[in-house]
């Protein structure tokens, strides 16, 4: 239990850390941005408790949005995808799967991996977008960030997942 917190608490100062210092500077295109700390929800074991999968989700949106400058738009995103997570990496999984099995390529292979990040990651950005913009009059560049940013972050991804055991 204590080894589980302090990991995820490390996790969770060095995406803040990296999502603050390097990647809130790396605008591809003027609207593509990495928002790499989504992966910080992924990451939640099955049966995890999902109130604190909730707590996790606030406090990580709270720090990203005091270095981001983007008022409870980042909170409000994460609480959203943090309360489907659960219910969502189910649908993943057999019936006989092991209660604490955590969601990686190795676990549940690179497409079922690559699909379960590519929604989630899509569903945040869209709603991060939405929140931040709070407008359709310029759909084409809310796409154009969308996609931009699930293009970059999936990519992020898949390149931590091959680099871990």
């Amino acid at each position: 239990m204590t080894t589980n917190f302090l990991t995820r608490l490390a996790t969770f100062v060095t995406l803040c850390l990296v999502q603050s210092l390097v990647l809130n500077n790396i605008h591809i295109f003027g609207c593509a941005t990495p928002l790499l700390y989504v992966y910080f929800v992924l990451q939640f074991r099955r049966n995890y408790p999902k109130w604190a999968i909730l707590l996790w989700c606030f406090c990580l949106g709270v720090a990203i949005d005091t270095f981001s400058n983007t008022p409870g738009v980042t909170s409000a995103s994460l609480v959203v995808i943090g309360a489907i997570q659960p219910y969502y990496f189910e649908m993943f999984l057999p019936h006989e799967a092991a209660d604490d099995l955590k969601p990686s390529v190795r676990n549940m292979g690179f497409v079922k991996f690559l699909f379960y990040s590519f929604v989630m990651t899509l569903l945040f950005c869209s709603l991060f977008f939405t929140l931040e913009t709070f407008n359709f009059f310029n759909w084409v560049q809310w796409l154009e960030c969308v996609g931009g940013s699930v293009v970059l972050t999936i990519v992020l991804i898949l390149t931590i997942e091959s680099v871990r055991k």
